[in-house]
């Protein structure tokens, strides 16, 4: 079960061919659903960077 295998997902998938174990039809609708989804910004990109500490150099 590996590349060579033409009826495994990965064999289809490096083949480039589909079937029963990779269908064109639920492919292409997965693609569809997840385009439409709208993009939301996660946490980290609205964060602001946190400020960097730096030490404090010693007078003499």
């Amino acid at each position: 079960m590996g590349r060579g295998d033409k009826k495994s997902k990965k064999g289809k998938r490096s083949h480039g061919s589909y079937g029963v174990s990779r269908n064109r039809k639920k492919i292409k609708t997965r693609l569809k659903r997840t385009a439409s989804k709208k993009p939301s910004a996660s946490k980290s990109e609205t964060a602001k960077p946190k400020a960097r500490k730096t030490a404090k150099k010693k007078e003499e």
